[in-house]
């Protein structure tokens, strides 16, 4: 909800005999209830893992990211980044209790030739740019080629295409920022390729977002029926939700388009495409050397069944000219704290259940506990499940024992560090100030992209 502001938000327990006014001011943490101990709980991070595990711990009290923020038994602190402001060790000596949810920060590496050339850039990067991150706005991507190339087929890779050819008489009506607003209705890209190493039935994108590609204004999908052959057997025995979403893919690629929709496609003046069985080797060099001007790839064929199936190369190349190149091959947890166990290879905390191994009183849930995999209502489960484990842990008397002091030690290193922390009700001011800005050009917000300005506006 406010991640693009505030980098990683934190949260804490301890219990009340008597709730304050609706309203009051959250902070950094969650309260329970208890009659003899009083739990402090900590939770850093940001996003839907964090929240909903807040949401699990305190249970039937609230149900939703926002009440969760205003119950009196939770508090908020944005602009606090742990591992910067404050060290997990320092948490832990003030919590009974700490979690972990702070996401998938960095992006995977294609780790081939010419990926730092100049028109190279993660399509985590490129969404944080139109989406108003503040670490992103100086990325300025040049649009100025036809054809983009986005080395993916996920939900991520579908949405910067759709970005890249919506009409921007559409775009303005959203709350894409203005700057990346100014920058799309330049934009030359007529045309954009998503690429996959895999196959029609692997791909990684959801049908909400396929239908919506499909029926993008001014564009239509470019799918070659070859790469549907033989499909309509092998769908029968999949599950059901992929088996929806292949036969949308087949309809598209293989039907003849009713009159309206064929009317619809022929005007269209931009196109997007599936890409399979390619694996990107290298990002091709313009004459000069000093832009991308192309990807190098290998032809692929499947082997293996079922979850074992992987894409190997069959000795082919081909060449894909383009002039952009967004990697979206999947997103990649960072190591919060030396202190913290973490597995670089599989970019997750080391952990069974949510609980972190080795380190009592430490969990963590979202990405960075499982991966970046699944989509909103698999985080919601994977944290409820973290915190039904933590409650568990706290009932069983195996949390640290003694009083903790919570944010009252935190507030105070924060303090003598500098480092001015904002709550909910001042993320509610931002976002009233950007809802204000937005209605005088018909937008449901103007998205503030500058955090020093957000702190003159809170008077910080």
């Amino acid at each position: 909800m406010a991640s693009r502001c505030w980098r990683w938000w934190g949260w804490s327990a301890r219990p009340r005999t008597r709730l304050p006014p609706a309203g009051s001011t959250p902070s950094f943490r969650h309260h329970f209830s208890t009659q003899e101990k009083t739990p402090q709980i900590c939770v850093v991070g940001s996003g839907p893992a964090g929240f909903y595990t807040a949401q699990h711990l305190l249970k039937n009290v609230i149900n939703t990211f926002t009440q969760t923020a205003h119950s009196g038994r939770c508090a908020f602190w944005g602009n606090v980044e742990v591992g910067r402001d404050v060290t997990v060790p320092e948490l832990r000596e003030a919590y009974h209790a700490v979690v972990l949810s702070y996401g998938a920060e960095d992006h995977r590496a294609l780790e081939i030739p010419g990926e730092e050339l100049p028109g190279v850039c993660s399509a985590r990067a490129f969404v944080g740019w139109y989406n108003g991150l503040p670490e992103n706005q100086e990325l300025e991507p040049d649009l100025s080629c036809d054809t983009a190339v986005i080395l993916g087929q996920g939900n991520v890779a579908l949405d910067v295409a759709r970005i890249l050819l919506t009409p921007p008489e559409h775009l303005e009506r959203t709350d894409i920022t203005k700057a990346a607003l100014g920058v799309l209705r330049q934009s030359r890209v007529k045309t954009v390729w998503l690429v996959g190493r895999r196959g029609p039935l692997q791909v990684a994108f959801t049908i909400k977002e396929l239908r919506e590609m499909i029926q993008l204004p001014g564009a239509r999908p470019i799918l070659d029926p070859v790469d549907f052959l033989g499909l309509q057997d092998k769908i029968k025995e999949v599950p059901r939700p992929r088996k929806r979403l292949t036969e949308l893919l087949l309809r598209t690629a293989t039907e003849k388009p009713g009159p309206e929709e064929a009317a619809r496609q022929a005007s269209a003046s931009r196109a997007w495409g599936l890409r399979f069985f390619r694996s990107p080797q290298q990002v091709l060099p313009s004459p000069d050397g000093r832009r991308a001007a192309g990807v190098r790839l290998a032809v692929t064929r499947l082997e293996g069944v079922d979850e074992a199936t992987r894409a190997v190369p069959t000795g082919d190349m081909e060449d894909l000219p383009c002039g952009l190149v967004l990697s979206s091959i999947g997103y990649k947890s960072r190591p919060v704290d030396p202190s913290v166990p973490f597995d670089s290879k599989l970019g997750v905390i080391p952990n069974v259940e949510g609980r972190v191994m080795d380190v009592p009183g430490l969990y963590c849930s979202g990405w960075v506990k499982r991966g970046p995999t699944g989509v909103i209502a698999t985080t919601m489960t994977d944290s409820f499940l973290t915190g039904q484990m933590l409650l568990q842990d706290l009932k069983a008397g195996l949390l640290p024992s003694g009083p903790r002091p919570g944010y009252a030690a935190i507030q105070a290193l924060l303090s003598s560090r500098g480092v001015r922390p904002v709550s909910f009700s001042d993320w509610e001011k931002l976002d009233a100030e950007e809802v204000v800005r937005g209605q005088g050009t018909g937008k449901p917000r103007e998205k503030l992209v500058d955090p020093q300005e957000m702190l003159r506006l809170l008077g910080h």
